[in-house]
């Protein structure tokens, strides 16, 4: 992956691969105007000096109010502040799990976060899913056979696949972890970027006690800044913090101040929104490219926001094979095999929209049909 990365990062090639926001959209602007506030007297001198490891009292409040105005109510005292969204998930796997826990995941899932399960020592068991989301009933036999302590799920436009767990389906998956004393990592770094339909309650929303809720400004402003959030029960946050501090004491005292400045001064709803309308315009060139692009009998998901587009190629396929054709034509995507626990699918393969524009779009899905079987 981190070779994929270091290919991808070359000009000429256009890259499907990473889930990368686009650059031009960062709002520059608005946060040299941020860490410029940040850094007038007489708070400059304090923004540049350590500070608690739960994080900017401002910042937390402001983001405890963000996910409260979007369903799931938060207090300040909920939430601690994280070097990206990925630290929240390292701490919780540090606080929870151990060489022998089980972990239950979506399969297909997010890759990173097997990395870190795996780092743990824990085993990590698949759950089966559709294009609704996890399976209940699949989940349920996974609780029963092998007792994990945690469930990871991205429920809204999931990585890789792009596909949202439904309303009825979140009820059940909170209601079977409630009864087994499961805890749950609802993992949510996509959730403002919905271009179609209405929003979905959160997960810890419905079960606030057995939820771990994480966030992250990367998506909806910059990956640059690594600023994410973990929401958890009051019962784990003593020990998280403690697992924090051993981490690294504090995330950036500047970036912390330079958000805190910019949720309370920017707007970044009216952000979003044009954020939502220009990945929209994408999402909707890419879906439109990939009958012209993929051969007979192949599928997609047609994801109602995020980032992501999940295809499988008919037949047997290696997209790893296939992307090292890619590659010689200058454009890339991410093999879908690695994002998988148990019998990896090498058809699958996953495609990010969001970084390139329309016409880039356009050429990069002409050069991959050519490299694609017939």
């Amino acid at each position: 992956m981190r070779d994929l990365l270091a290919l991808t990062a070359q000009p000429e090639i256009i890259s499907f691969a990473g889930g990368l926001p686009a650059p031009e959209l960062f709002d520059v602007d608005g946060w040299r105007a941020a860490f410029a506030k940040a850094l007038e007297e007489p708070g400059a001198r304090r923004n540049l000096q350590y500070a608690p490891t739960e994080g900017n009292a401002t910042l937390r409040a402001l983001v405890a109010e963000r996910l409260t105005g979007r369903g799931l109510a938060t207090r300040e005292d909920d939430l601690l502040i994280t070097t990206g969204s990925q630290q929240a998930l390292t701490l919780v796997a540090s606080t929870l799990l151990g060489p022998g826990s089980v972990v239950a995941v979506e399969e297909p899932t997010y890759l990173a976060a097997l990395q870190c399960f795996q780092l743990a020592g824990a085993r990590v068991v698949p759950v089966a899913s559709d294009e609704d989301g996890i399976v209940p009933s699949s989940l349920a036999e996974v609780i029963e056979r092998e007792k994990p302590t945690l469930l990871y799920l991205v429920p809204t436009f999931a990585n890789p696949t792009g596909r949202t767990l439904t309303l009825a389906r979140r009820l059940e998956v909170t209601a079977l972890a409630a009864a087994s004393d499961l805890w749950v990592v609802e993992d949510d770094p996509y959730g403002e970027l919905r271009y179609r339909g209405e929003s979905l309650p959160a997960l810890g929303a419905a079960q606030p006690d057995r939820v771990l809720s994480l966030g992250s400004l990367s998506k909806i402003c910059a990956p640059g800044l690594r600023l994410g959030w973990l929401r958890a029960p009051a019962l784990l946050m003593p020990t998280l913090v403690v697992a924090k501090q051993v981490a690294d004491l504090h995330t950036s005292t500047i970036d912390q101040a330079a958000a805190a400045i910019y949720l309370a001064t920017a707007d970044l709803d009216g952000h979003v929104v044009r954020l939502r309308a220009e990945y929209r315009i994408r999402r909707d060139a890419m879906i439109a490219a990939l009958p012209g692009t993929t051969p007979d009998g192949a599928k997609w998901t047609d994801p109602d926001g995020g980032m992501f587009i999940w295809l499988r190629l008919p037949g047997e396929v290696d997209s790893a094979a296939v992307l090292r054709r890619a590659l010689r034509k200058q454009v890339a995507f991410v093999p879908g095999a690695p994002f998988f626990v148990a019998t990896p699918d090498p058809g699958t393969l996953r495609l990010s929209f969001t970084t390139n524009t329309p016409d880039e779009i356009a050429e990069g899905m002409r050069r991959l049909a050519t490299v694609l079987p017939a």
